[in-house]
């Protein structure tokens, strides 16, 4: 049987039986999901798809007979779109398997509860995680171009020198669509590279050596009190909020443990308000796929102080929340399909500043 209108069907794929429950029985408190069946491992996974159609599938990575990333990575040849979101482990194992995951296709993933705590309190933590995601996922599903975005405000100052440095936010689909921006930046690039991924602590080291070798450019992550110079990308740990401050002569990494902001710690709005603050007019700024609007803020100081801000377009983003929040409030001065903003990042920096616009 279909669900009622408007629901959202999901298949529940893990072999561990307490966990199955844990997970169905924390959907079914929402009245917008439904259930639509289960599954023990990727191979009976993709057999349900098949016949049941669901509008999202969450698994889990470590399975017999055909293990999860295995099976997201079959699913992708047959359904590119369908929102897979994987449950992970906090432990390096465990995250460097969620790489591998979303690196296959996955869309997210979410944490498993620990063995501590009691079974409501797994249940809730859950709900709290897995549901949002599941809500943005299936809710970006839109036919391309509906939506009218408005041309970017004005007025603004005009950028006088060449960019200062670059910096960029990303959040749901964000470590494949850094996988494929970094790489299009040359190796002599002329300024540094600050990056926000909203992703917990142990993750984003890990994220920090794959990029590292993938790219012309070193990254890694954060470490307070670093120095911030041209040709290093560095990414924001998490947890830590990362900003920039003047030390001397250098310019100068610092973590913070401040409340965090649009419920991400660290946030993009912290970093964009922090770059803006010290490079006024020369920063260049991008944001990347993410669920919520973590960036917008920060990208409205940013171009008010003469700065520029491109964004991905909806299309290609896997939720275009994040990037589409700068957009519709008119602090896009590009709203770019994905793979073409590694190259007009590149090319932005290496040209000088815009030409001043006269009025007839």
């Amino acid at each position: 049987m279909r669900a009622a209108p408007g629901r959202i069907r999901v298949l529940v794929v893990d072999d561990s039986v307490v966990i199955r429950r844990l997970v169905t029985e924390a959907l079914a408190e929402d009245p917008q999901i439904e259930v639509v069946g289960i599954a023990s491992n990727g191979k009976i996974a993709l057999e349900k798809i098949a016949q049941l159609k669901p509008d999202a599938v969450t698994m889990d990575i470590e399975m017999p007979v055909m293990n999860g990333i295995e099976a997201v990575r079959q699913l992708r040849r047959r359904n590119p779109r369908l929102p897979v979101v994987m449950f992970s482990t906090l432990t390096e194992r465990g995250a460097s398997a969620t790489l591998d995951a979303l690196g296959a296709g996955a869309s997210d993933y979410v944490t498993k509860p620990s063995n501590v705590g009691s079974f409501a309190e797994s249940q809730q933590n859950i709900r709290d995680q897995l549901i949002p995601k599941l809500k943005a996922l299936t809710g970006t599903r839109r036919a391309a171009g509906i939506t009218r975005v408005p041309p970017p405000s004005s007025p603004r100052r005009l950028r006088t020198g060449p960019f200062g440095i670059l910096a960029i936010g990303s959040s749901t689909g964000g470590p494949d669509a850094l996988a494929r921006v970094l790489p299009a930046l040359p190796g002599d690039l002329s300024v540094p590279v600050v990056v926000v991924q909203h992703m917990p602590p142990l993750f984003t080291r890990l994220l920090a050596q794959r990029l590292d070798s993938h790219c012309r450019l070193r990254v890694t992550e954060a470490v307070e009190g670093e120095e911030i110079a041209p040709g290093k990308v560095l990414i924001a740990p998490g947890g830590l909020h990362l900003t920039v401050r003047r030390q001397g002569a250098t310019i100068v990494a610092r973590l913070t443990e401040d409340p965090p902001e649009n419920f991400c710690r660290p946030s993009v709005d912290v970093l964009f308000r922090s770059v803006s603050s010290l490079f006024g007019d020369r920063v260049l700024a991008a944001v990347l796929t993410g669920m919520g609007k973590d960036g917008e803020k920060g990208a409205i100081q940013i171009r008010s102080t003469g700065g520029e801000v491109f964004a991905q377009d909806e299309p290609t983003s896997v939720v275009w929340g994040m990037p589409g929040a700068v957009a519709m409030a008119g602090q896009a001065d590009r709203i770019l399909a994905l793979d073409r903003i590694g190259p007009d990042l590149a090319s932005a920096l290496a040209r000088g500043p815009r030409p001043v616009e006269v009025s007839s």
